[in-house]
């Protein structure tokens, strides 16, 4: 244990595919009869986390084929979102979003609406167990087509307010750009969702642009490419978008060379609004601690700097007003015991 663990945290990038534990696979696998390459946790991980060999983000993204094969009913759904919220409140995470893709599940028929009820069931499940609130975020996938990208974000506008709290779109950023799905957006406009996008990670600034000018975005998952482009870095600070930042992944991703390249503290220091989040914990071999550990010791984040990203954190939660007042007075008040 560290000094970092103690820390109050919020989690506003992890994907419900990305956290997946061995044991959980195993179990599901055995319940629902799922062929195994492997029979032991041990086992499993090459198939499930990716080492300091990975050399793009298609590679890492390779890793949830394997993982979604087991996301197929409303049963495994319920537990790993379930188990999502567990993992975090071990890390003294106070509020997590978890963000997963609906269409992803049906290879047994289920549909988007479905799947977003047994997520939520498994977030309300694990709220009452542990100290923390969880949160869901509808993503739509670059790689699915426009029907299939329209169920989702009508799926998560019936949840809106009972547990979904915004959509997204993920995938392969470089070989689908973001222009492809405005009209997309242009519905999750319309039925009132928030937009969180992920952008600037395979893809140059122009891609942070056109998600927060043109698909809505208030909030942008990584955002690591848009020093390329001054001028929209400028526009983002002035209009105060947060990034959601996930070290570990940005490396083994490779949206930079490495972490001399990484510019998180570069943006800290030009007053962007700054998060730091898991993305995949199962994937990455990660959690939001080690995460913390790693932006202190590499970039030389005291604790009050630490304690600032968390607040951005906080203050950038989609959740409404009052609930957000909740969230960011007791994440000021942990923080302000602890002197920080």
């Amino acid at each position: 244990m560290n000094r970092w663990h103690a820390l109050p945290k919020v989690d506003l990038h992890v994907h419900l595919d990305g956290s997946l534990r061995p044991a959980t696979v195993l179990a599901i696998a055995a319940a629902e009869g799922i062929g195994l390459p492997a029979a032991t946790e041990a086992g499993l991980l090459p198939h499930m986390q990716v080492d300091d060999d990975c050399r793009s983000l298609p590679e890492y993204l390779g890793k949830f084929a394997f993982t979604t094969r087991f996301l197929q009913s409303g049963a495994a759904l319920e537990r790993a979102a379930f188990e999502t919220l567990e993992q975090a409140a071990a890390q003294n995470c106070r509020y997590v979003e978890v963000r997963f893709a609906p269409r992803l599940h049906r290879l047994k028929g289920m549909r988007a609406e479905e799947a977003v009820h047994y997520v939520i069931e498994g977030l309300k499940r694990a709220e009452k167990q542990f100290d923390i609130q969880g949160r869901a975020i509808a993503i739509c996938m670059r790689n699915h087509d426009r029907a299939a990208n329209l169920e989702v974000v009508e799926a998560a506008a019936r949840y809106a307010g009972r547990g979904i709290v915004a959509v997204d779109l993920a995938g392969d950023e470089a070989a689908y750009p973001p222009e492809r799905f405005r009209d997309v957006f242009a519905l999750a406009d319309k039925r009132g969702l928030p937009v969180t996008i992920h952008a600037g990670e395979a893809g140059g600034a122009e891609n942070v642009l056109e998600a927060v000018e043109r698909l809505g975005a208030s909030r942008i998952g990584h955002g690591v490419r848009l020093r390329e482009n001054p001028a929209i870095m400028q526009r983002v600070l002035e209009r105060r978008i947060p990034l959601e930042m996930c070290p570990s992944s940005n490396i083994q991703t490779k949206a930079v060379s490495g972490w001399d390249d990484y510019p998180i503290r570069d943006y800290f220091d030009r007053g962007l609004v700054v998060t730091v989040n898991t993305d995949n914990p199962g994937v990455s071999g990660t959690d939001l601690t080690r995460e913390c550990g790693i932006v202190a010791e590499k970039f030389g984040f005291s604790d009050r700097e630490l304690a600032g990203l968390i607040r951005n954190g906080a203050r950038a939660a989609f959740l409404g007003e009052t609930e957000k007042r909740a969230l960011t007075k007791r994440i000021d008040d942990e923080l302000a015991a602890m002197g920080l």
